[in-house]
């Protein structure tokens, strides 16, 4: 489990935008105490939620 400031490292993002996800409940996250803590997991379902397959023409 890691923090907020750790999960923005890990995916290259700013802390404002792990907050924003965890703020529209768009990622998975847990609650301990008033903390809150990610799975590397859930971030990388994340991740792959919103990969877009390169296409080929032709």
């Amino acid at each position: 489990m890691i923090g907020v400031e750790d999960a923005a490292a890990y995916m290259s993002v700013p802390v404002r935008f792990i907050r924003r996800l965890v703020a529209e409940k768009r990622i998975r996250y847990r609650k301990v105490g008033k903390y809150v803590r990610f799975d590397i997991k859930d971030l990388d379902a994340f991740l792959d939620e919103g990969l877009c397959e390169a296409v080929r023409c032709g």
